[in-house]
């Protein structure tokens, strides 16, 4: 099995955000997110591998291999093409919530979207609690926030 490549590092968020940002938008965006989902969570910002920014973290093991390890509850990062959301767990409720979200592109495993005026952040903040929730219930061990 291989091993998973994207861990908690000491690197600087605020650095990240700052050099990884291709534009000025993205980087108010980016430093808007930080706020907005460390107020939220109560968690602090931590990086995860190279490009993401997580806040809290969980132990998984997955239902169909022999993987598992460490994740972030929630997360984003500023990427080039759109920011991505690491918020959407797909737990009950969810798809709800997506209808009033704003404008935006689903992946795999998160939103995309091009900038944080184009989305409804009360509506974010509600897709984080949920996933936060959900995870909660399905794994039982979240790190706890630092406040």
């Amino acid at each position: 099995m291989a091993e998973i490549k994207t861990k908690q590092t000491n690197a600087d968020v605020h650095d990240f955000i700052n050099a990884f940002a291709d534009t000025d938008q993205k980087r108010k965006d980016g430093f808007e997110l930080l706020k907005l989902m460390q107020d939220f969570t109560g968690y602090e910002p931590k990086m995860w591998g190279p490009s993401m920014i997580g806040f809290g973290s969980y132990h998984y093991k997955s239902d169909r291999s022999k993987q598992e390890g460490d994740w972030p509850l929630v997360g984003f990062s500023p990427r080039k093409a759109a920011i991505s959301l690491y918020v959407y767990s797909g737990c009950s409720g969810q798809d709800i919530l997506l209808k009033d979200l704003g404008k935006f592109k689903m992946g795999k495993g998160c939103i995309y979207v091009k900038k944080l005026s184009d989305i409804n952040l009360d509506v974010l903040k509600n897709l984080i609690k949920e996933t936060i929730n959900f995870l909660q219930s399905k794994y039982g061990n979240v790190t706890k926030p630092n406040n």
